[in-house]
């Protein structure tokens, strides 16, 4: 007599058999062998962002992430993630899918690419969840190109929870330390992905605004023969037999560029900094957007010139990426960045009134500290509406020995700084030109004239004295921002 085991096995088995037979999808779904590009299939992938509905009932190919899945009686609900947008797919038995193809997509792991066959169906009540808030993809067919580990060291739903959210209601959020251990899975996360956009799109449009005003990019060296910036904030790297420096400045090298004639230059490009700090106003390297032109007249001239290539920054940020900067916001809540055309210019002696109105003990020649500026960009704001101001005509006495001093007032200078949200984003000053006023002000400074020896004899070389050449190294003016701390004040994470 056959044992109760040995009759439960014998039943089993014609199951399985005929659960088997029952799998009428089975061709649907799988996972696929490795891709060694043994074949290019006629297949048009679609992208998850054009999932709309005027593409509703329509048949389309996509690959992407499965974000999240939730089993529901013989429905698989997936979310389908690529890049920063994502689109709710459903699942369900019927004539293009068995029970066992729903199991199968219920039991893919989180952050598996797939490839998905499916119908386009507009939706009757938007689906807040995704960023394809109008439509779902019903899926016919469903094949694992790249199937994930099934534990993940963070969960992306954790990593764009903002910290406050976390802190009231008790829910997970990711910390630094994590995200920098696990940077490939942190940075697949709709936030990042609308971050790095964004100052992709700020260096895109820096080079396109400077390019429709006639400036010329310049790419310039980085590993040179001494400090560009002098002082013992510099990289030094082994170069062979000798020593080398990382570039603090492109400066010299576009001011080289102007006395050359070339009149308005610009580069983007990687500069190091050796400052031991911690503070996100302190970057070891960062991306420079520098800028170089010379002037007629005014150095206002320039002043204006710059205020007018980030002004149009904000623009096409506003018009081109509001996808992104929605995205943002999401994680990390903040007012819209408000600005002025044409942008605010006080002068320091203003600011000061100000500050001093405020409570604020300052005197006439001081320099403004970091919660001063803070102060002042929150008063701007206040009685402007802007974020985004210059300040012009800084003292003398708190600027580098060869900034031009105001001709009608020597107690301030040619030289200004631009401010988003109240903090300092750009510093820019006309130089001085003339050898002798140059000597005069570095003696002042206390300065040995031996080290800048070199500098103060080839300024004639660089002044020419044809009457015809108008744009010359002493009507110059420069400036420099870094992208990290522009989109930060766009409230946008570096």
């Amino acid at each position: 007599m056959p044992s109760a085991s040995a009759s439960r096995k014998s039943q089993e088995k014609p199951r399985e058999i005929m659960d088997a037979a029952e799998d009428y999808a089975k061709e649907r779904y799988g996972v696929s062998s490795m891709i060694q590009s043994q074949e290019k299939p006629d297949r048009v992938l679609v992208r998850v962002s054009d999932l709309t509905v005027h593409k509703a009932d329509e048949v389309v190919w996509v690959r992407a992430r499965i974000h999240t899945s939730r089993a529901k009686g013989k429905q698989c609900f997936l979310v389908l993630r690529q890049q920063q947008f994502n689109v709710q797919a459903l699942v369900a038995v019927g004539d293009h899918a068995s029970k066992q193809m729903v199991k199968f997509a219920a039991n893919i792991n989180k952050e598996s690419i797939v490839d998905v066959e499916g119908v386009v169906r507009k939706v009757n009540q938007k689906i807040g969840s995704c960023t394809q808030q109008d439509v779902e993809l019903h899926i016919q067919k469903i094949y694992v190109i790249s199937l994930a580990e099934p534990r993940l060291p963070l969960q992306l739903d954790d990593a764009v929870r903002p910290e406050v959210e976390g802190e009231e209601e008790g829910r997970a959020t990711v910390n630094q330390d994590t995200r920098l251990d696990n940077r490939v899975i942190d940075l697949r996360t709709s936030t990042s992905q609308a971050v790095f956009r964004l100052q992709s799109g700020i260096c895109h449009l820096f080079r396109e605004t400077l390019i429709n005003k006639g400036f010329v990019e310049i790419q310039t060296p980085k590993i040179i023969s001494a400090a560009s910036e002098g002082g013992a904030n510099v990289f030094t790297v082994s170069y062979f037999k000798n020593n080398a420096y990382l570039a603090q400045s492109p400066q010299l090298y576009k001011q080289m560029c102007i006395c050359a004639d070339f009149e308005k230059v610009f580069c983007i490009g990687p500069v190091f900094r050796a400052e031991d700090s911690n503070t996100h106003r302190h970057l070891t390297e960062f991306v420079g957007l520098d800028i170089e032109m010379a002037f007629n007249y005014h150095y206002h001239e320039v002043v204006e010139e710059i205020a007018d290539t980030l002004v149009q920054i904000f623009k096409g940020l506003q018009k081109r990426f509001q996808t992104e900067i929605q995205t943002v916001n999401k994680q990390f809540p903040c007012e819209p960045f408000k600005f002025l055309e044409p942008t605010l210019r006080l002068e320091y002696c203003e600011a000061l009134a100000m500050l001093r109105e405020a409570g604020i003990e300052m005197g006439d020649e001081e320099d403004l500290s970091t919660p001063n500026e803070k102060l002042l960009g929150r008063l701007v704001k206040e009685k402007y509406d802007t974020d985004f101001y210059i300040l012009d005509k800084y003292p003398l006495a708190v600027r580098p020995f060869y900034t031009m001093p105001d001709p009608r007032n020597p107690r301030q200078s040619n030289s200004y700084d631009m401010f988003m949200r109240g903090e300092e984003i750009l510093s820019g000053a006309q130089r001085i030109h003339d050898p002798q006023l140059l000597t005069e002000r570095a003696l002042h400074h206390g300065i040995d004239l031996e080290k800048i020896k070199a500098y103060i004899e080839f300024l004639p070389l660089w002044s020419p004295s044809s009457c015809w050449r108008r744009h010359w190294a002493g009507t110059s003016d420069d400036a420099v921002f870094g992208i990290a701390q522009c989109s930060s004040d766009l409230n946008v994470p570096p």
